[in-house]
This record gives structure tokens, sequence and C-alpha cells, in this order.
């Protein structure tokens, strides 16, 4: 593991975030509720309030759960031919729980590539 105050790789920070950790030091817990980043990190004291993620994670987890398990799910022919009131929740509900699921270790992993990069909240390119 790299010291703290050595800069992570774009990798590592997204690998960090990826697992719910701090992108700086690796050790503090990211976030503080389901979705909610954690002002600063316990551990090292970096300030992750800075990386606005705003609604790039749930693009991101909309986009993969799409083409992993909708476009396939599109190819089976049950799909097509089973009634509406069987197919809508028994594909629905595990959608729902999947996405839920992958939308906290996306978030994670966008703050996390968002420090690599050095994108902080208040910078031009947000404007």
């Amino acid at each position: 593991m790299a010291s703290m105050f050595e800069r992570p790789s774009f990798l590592q920070a997204m690998s960090r975030g990826l697992r719910g950790r701090c992108p700086h030091c690796g050790e503090g817990a990211m976030f503080w509720s389901y979705l909610k980043v954690e002002p600063n990190c316990h551990a090292c004291h970096h300030d992750l309030a800075q990386y606005p993620a705003d609604d790039g994670p749930a693009y991101f987890t909309i986009l993969i759960v799409g083409h992993l398990i909708v476009a396939p799910l599109l190819l089976f022919p049950i799909i097509w031919e089973a009634p509406a009131r069987i197919v809508v929740p028994a594909t629905l509900i595990p959608l729902a729980l999947v996405t839920l699921a992958l939308l906290p270790l996306v978030k994670g992993a966008f703050v996390g590539a968002m420090y690599a990069i050095g994108l902080r909240r208040g910078d031009q390119a947000l404007h």
C-alpha cells in the first residue's frame, strides 16, 4: 500500500473508491450512509466533499445494468412469450436490486476517478 503522502494512481484511487474507502489514503470510509459521502476522511482528514459526483454515478449504473443485464435478457424468448403480469415483476425486481447494489460501488469509483484527475467542486470545468 502506498504511503499516505504518496498520490495514488488513477486505478488505485478508483479501486479504493469502489471498495468504499477514501481515495487519498484507502483507510477511511467514503460513505456515512447509503450514498452520502463523508465530508472528511476520518483517517487522513482529506476533504471528500469537494468531489461533486452529482448524476454521473447514476448514468454509469444505468449504462452498466442496461448492457450487462437488460440487453442479454431480451434475447430470451420467454421474455416475449410469457404474460406481462409474470415478466414485469420477475424482471423489474431483480433489476432494481442489482441497480441499488451497484450504485454505491459506481459512486465510489466515480469519486475516486474525480480525485485522481483532480476535478473538484468550483473548478472552471464544472461551470
